[in-house]
């Protein structure tokens, strides 16, 4: 256990509880450490912590639309890299109907997220169908490859000298959020032995990805020919729709209890639709905070994105660490009594520890005005 320096006191008018019970005309913002889990402070201000009238410089937030970028790449390793550091590369894939080589990322464990589409994974492991909304993990090394029955744009989000792990869902037990009996294998069904038998006699290459260099290596056959296998290393699978959010009637829960993926130096979380909180002092949207030891990257897949305006299905934002950010003044008009009883969102989030690098876009993904959407400040009437 870290021995943080913790001593809790209270100055001046403040909430005794987090995110409820603001005192009348302030606005919350949370101070943390490690990602929610370490020590923080809640201040209570006179005027909207993202009330700013001009942001300069390359730590603004931003807001990338995704859906702008409409070519298809071969192979994962031309996806376009949308952010990238020492720990992981986050990569935006429209994906071919058909890969005619199987891949091999040695630099790590791969988490490929089903943004669109749907098709067959043939891996070493075996086959495997996916649908949008699929999390699929591939463990470092692992050659495979897909076919798409629909058209397939994914995230690709590399654990770069790492390897994905469930996270530690402490007091509420390891069933919580999604019991790991959810998490489907590959099996060695007949699509596997028919594509097997299709590549009997033919040339296999396999591209390689090693330090972000690249090989391929060609076979007089098809490797994925395996007729067995034993063990607790595999190719695992879980879609959005089986994933079951943590929830309190009276009071907002912090991002951190949406882990979902947990590798070293980052952690992937999952907003999925759930009730709003009913008790009438509690905050119903994501608090004002400092995330001070983060950067936050959310990719958004589908529904209803309450807290944010003007986005929609396959855009991505991405607020480096070291600024205030939180809903956008429309949103915040709902912080207390929302129109509808439930949120209707899919979201992929991704923290980093160390910063993030935005990498080299094509012309008109990037919403530039992204920083201006919180101008005005807003209110809770």
């Amino acid at each position: 256990m870290k021995n943080y320096i913790s001593f809790p006191r209270i100055q001046g008018t403040a909430s005794r509880q987090a995110h409820a019970g603001l005192p009348e005309g302030t606005f919350e913002r949370e101070l943390g450490k490690e990602g929610f889990f370490g020590p923080a402070t809640h201040m209570y201000h006179e005027h909207p912590p993202t009330g700013w009238t001009a942001f300069d410089g390359d730590l603004q937030p931003r807001a990338f639309d995704l859906t702008r970028m409409n070519e298809d790449q071969p192979s994962p390793f031309d996806a376009q890299t949308v952010l990238h550091n020492a720990q992981t590369k986050i990569r935006f894939w429209r994906a071919p109907k058909k890969m005619d080589h199987l891949a091999r990322n040695a630099d790590g464990d791969e988490l490929f997220f089903v943004h669109e589409g749907a098709g067959d994974l043939y891996c070493d492991y075996g086959h495997m169908s996916f649908t949008a909304g699929d999390y699929i993990v591939l463990p470092r090394s692992t050659m495979w490859r897909i076919d798409c029955s629909e058209p397939v744009t994914a995230l690709l989000i590399e654990a770069t000298n790492s390897t994905y792990m469930l996270p530690d869902k402490g007091m509420v037990g390891r069933h919580a959020i999604f019991d790991p009996a959810m998490l489907d294998i590959p099996e060695l069904d007949e699509a596997f032995i028919a594509q097997k038998s299709n590549g009997a006699g033919q040339e296999t290459k396999v591209r390689i990805k090693r330090g972000n260099r690249l090989a391929t290596m060609t076979y007089p056959f098809n490797p994925l020919d395996a007729v067995g296998w034993k063990g607790d290393l595999s190719v695992v699978r879980i879609n959005v729709k089986d994933i079951r959010p943590l929830m309190s009637h009276r009071y907002h829960l912090p991002p951190s209890a949406h882990s979902t993926f947990v590798a070293a130096g980052f952690v992937v979380c999952t907003f999925v639709p759930r009730p709003f909180e009913m008790s009438e002092d509690a905050l119903k949207v994501p608090f004002y905070h400092n995330n001070d030891d983060y950067d936050e990257v959310i990719f958004y897949h589908a529904g209803d994105f309450f807290s944010r305006d003007n986005i929609d299905a396959g855009m991505m934002t991405f607020h480096p660490c070291g600024f205030t950010h939180g809903p956008h003044p429309k949103a915040l008009k709902a912080a207390f009594k929302p129109k509808k009883d439930a949120t209707n969102e899919y979201a992929v989030m991704i923290d980093t520890r160390s910063a993030l690098e935005v990498g080299d876009l094509p012309a008109g993904v990037e919403n530039t005005d992204y920083v201006k959407s919180w101008a005005g400040g807003g209110s809770y009437e």
